[in-house]
């Protein structure tokens, strides 16, 4: 019996997907959670997993096709135990017990008892860190490498360092021609990129956008970051600045619903959970772009529970990718470069928010306070907003009481 694998719908908004790299060939086996390949959303890189145990009987897209949602791309033959095409018949049958409580898919478990492969040295491929079966064969891979590496290497094969006075240097570096970079050429855009491109597009004529920036007082909470970081050193927590600011963006959203709406045409929505997107910025390896995880429910979070959270997301995005879950049901977002050193920047609406916060540096400079002349750190933020939900007077006011939050940094702690 065989089923079809179709390119899946990974996000609201998907219409096609592109399929970037097979992880199975025909003839594999394939185990339910396997990851049989990468594909490339409208939003994100992300694995397409089995759902039943066969054999991949037949490829029908290969890599680098883009494909529409719900067109076939493989078949699957359903088999009772289907071989796995990769392993080896020598393999030692001997199985040791299995390892209690560990993240492992039954096809990776039984190759690391044969190959005696230990699990526990072994970071996961698979969803959320589980360990499957290419994980287990690229060890017993790694390790015949070494093995022969370390069999046929000779003491002359070894590049030994030149000592000068002022630095080492080795004795064989390779010449890189200078200005090879600086040649023409061109890069395909990725299908994440397109989409962004598109939706940005989009937005700007569209919605009609305009600015409103504030500069706010940081050593309050500069302070009380320093403060609660050195009390929550032992359980490994360390606040950002942008995890206070998605606390009082989402508190000042709660005062303020029309931050927490959605032009709809002939009504304005008002969403019932505050859901704070934040914007983050995907390595080149991974194609770039740029993608929003969402902190659900953020007015009801404590400071610790949004810098945990904040930082999962962010290492998953650049990491393995977001799931529709992680990246839907935004209503605010925030866009942070101040870790960069940028002052100040507009930032284009994320649609179907109606704001968009754009962070600078929190900026080291003489301000007046109380009437006197003092050194202190200050920060500008400016709000791109929709007019047609939100007008100046609104902005103005949702601008002070954030004002007062960050100002007053105690109110975030109850």
């Amino acid at each position: 019996m065989s089923i079809e694998i179709t390119m899946p719908r990974l996000s609201d908004t998907m219409e096609e997907g592109t399929l970037l790299h097979w992880h199975k060939q025909v003839g594999d086996a394939v185990s339910a959670g396997d990851v049989i390949a990468d594909i490339e959303t409208d939003k994100a890189t992300m694995e397409l997993q089995a759902f039943d145990d066969g054999k991949l009987s037949e490829i029908l897209v290969q890599d680098g096709e883009k494909v529409e949602v719900g067109k076939i791309i493989a078949m699957l033959s359903l088999e009772d135990d289907a071989p796995s095409a990769d392993v080896p018949e020598s393999a030692p049958t001997t199985l040791r017990p299995d390892y209690s409580g560990m993240a492992i898919s039954p096809v990776a478990r039984r190759l690391a008892d044969e190959y005696d492969v230990d699990v526990k040295a072994i970071h996961g491929s698979g969803p959320s860190g589980r360990v499957i079966k290419r994980d287990i064969l690229q060890a017993v891979e790694t390790t015949k490498e070494t093995s022969a590496a370390a069999a046929t290497t000779k003491p002359e094969d070894v590049i030994h360092p030149v000592v000068t006075d002022s630095k080492v240097v080795a004795s064989t570096q390779p010449i890189v021609p200078i200005g090879a970079w600086r040649e023409n050429r061109s890069e395909p855009i990725s299908n994440m990129r397109q989409i962004i491109a598109k939706r940005l597009v989009e937005s700007k004529q569209t919605i009609p956008h305009y600015q409103v920036t504030m500069a706010f007082d940081m050593d309050p909470l500069l302070d009380m970051r320093k403060t609660l970081n050195k009390q929550l050193a032992s359980s490994g927590v360390k606040l950002s600045v942008n995890d206070f600011l998605v606390r009082c963006c989402a508190l000042a959203m709660s005062e303020h619903p029309a931050f927490n709406a959605s032009y709809g045409g002939d009504c304005i929505y008002y969403h019932g959970p505050v859901n704070v997107g934040i914007a983050i910025a995907l390595p080149q390896e991974h194609g770039g772009g740029l993608v929003v995880a969402t902190i659900r429910d953020a007015d009801q979070k404590s400071l610790r529970a949004i810098s945990q959270e904040s930082s999962h997301l962010s290492s998953k995005a650049r990491d393995k990718g977001l799931t529709i879950e992680e990246m839907g049901d935004t209503t605010f977002t925030i866009s942070n470069l101040g870790m960069f050193g940028v002052e100040h920047f507009t930032a284009i609406i994320n649609p179907p928010n109606s704001a968009i916060l754009a962070v600078g540096a929190a900026v080291e400079k003489p301000v007046v306070r109380e009437g006197e002349l003092v050194v202190g750190h200050e920060l500008s933020a400016t709000l791109s907003l929709d007019h047609r939900v939100i007008d100046g007077a609104m902005a103005a006011r949702y601008l002070n009481t954030l004002k007062e939050l960050i100002e007053n940094p105690a109110a975030l702690l109850v």
